[in-house]
């Protein structure tokens, strides 16, 4: 029986049925659902730092010190904080009542991400987003909840669109047996989620899956770029793919995948991801149109 043939059958399954042996998706590192709340601005920041709402992968689960970069951070790429504006580490301790060394270490987190330079005799300043590194994950996420939101989801659909096809062409040369079988356990949880209709273990499972098949592509590059795809996945709204509608489709073209990787078929695999990655007419054509020569 194909990949597509059962999981299509395990997706009609009863909601009683269950999705996996007990406790298998705990085992799973998956970054929590990102909420929608934005720092305010400077002058009226909260110094309560636990009511920040949303923590990213690369800041969560580290106190004080996640929570400081991530308040900071989204500060900063909201525009709240403007490009060379100074930041005082005396004055960012006193508003978020933390220590001077959770502020110090705060902003060279920031700092290795682009956002914050510091200078002798000048200080710490706001860098330009040219100076950003728009391919942290944790920057991705900033930008999808701020102004440049609409920009930010377009770019990451254009980018996976380069990324994924060429990494599901190179994945059906490497046939490691423990990562098919892990990628066809992803679609059957995704099968019995869809039968159940829930979307957040569906969404789980579809972030492992796709970051499974950049690892076994064989190119360290493409696999440097997984967490790039991971945040992007995590990103909702804005133009919707395959991958972001939960639907019988959507499975069809994952197990088509999986098939074709199975098969050794480079040309299936990459053609069923151009498909599940292709966006919806009726939302917003985001996929490069071929050019004129």
């Amino acid at each position: 029986m194909s990949t597509l043939a059962h999981t299509m059958m395990t997706a009609a399954r009863s909601a009683d049925s269950g999705l996996a042996t007990p406790g298998e998706l705990d085992r799973y590192p998956y970054a929590e659902a990102p909420g929608t709340d934005r720092g305010a601005a400077w002058d009226t920041a909260e110094p309560d730092l636990g009511r920040v709402g949303r923590r990213t992968a690369g800041s969560r689960g580290r106190g004080l010190h996640g929570q400081l970069v991530q308040q900071l951070g989204q500060m900063i790429v909201s525009g709240d904080l403007g490009a060379d504006r100074p930041l005082v580490p005396e004055e960012i301790g006193q508003r978020f009542e933390v220590s001077r060394t959770v502020v110090r270490e705060s902003l060279r987190v920031l700092e290795a991400k682009g956002l914050v330079s510091a200078r002798p005799n000048v200080g710490t300043r706001v860098r330009p987003v040219s100076d950003w590194n728009l391919l942290d994950p944790d920057i991705i996420e900033w930008r999808a909840y701020g102004p440049q939101r609409d920009d930010q989801r377009r770019e990451l659909s254009e980018l996976r669109w380069t990324i994924e096809p060429l990494a599901a062409r190179l994945a059906a040369g490497h046939g490691r047996e423990d990562v098919q079988q892990r990628l066809t356990d992803m679609v059957e949880i995704m099968g019995h989620a869809l039968g159940q209709g829930d979307a957040l273990t569906f969404a789980r499972a579809d972030n492992e899956y796709h970051s499974l098949l950049i690892q076994v592509a064989g190119n360290r590059m493409l696999e440097h770029l997984s967490g790039i795809v991971s945040a992007a996945l995590q990103v909702s709204g804005g133009p919707v793919t395959g991958c972001e509608r939960p639907n019988e489709t959507s499975l069809a073209h994952h197990a088509r995948i999986v098939d074709a990787l199975a098969a050794g078929d480079g040309a299936a695999a990459e053609a069923a991801m151009r498909q599940l990655l292709t966006v919806h007419p009726e939302v917003e054509r985001v996929v490069p149109a071929p050019r004129e020569h």
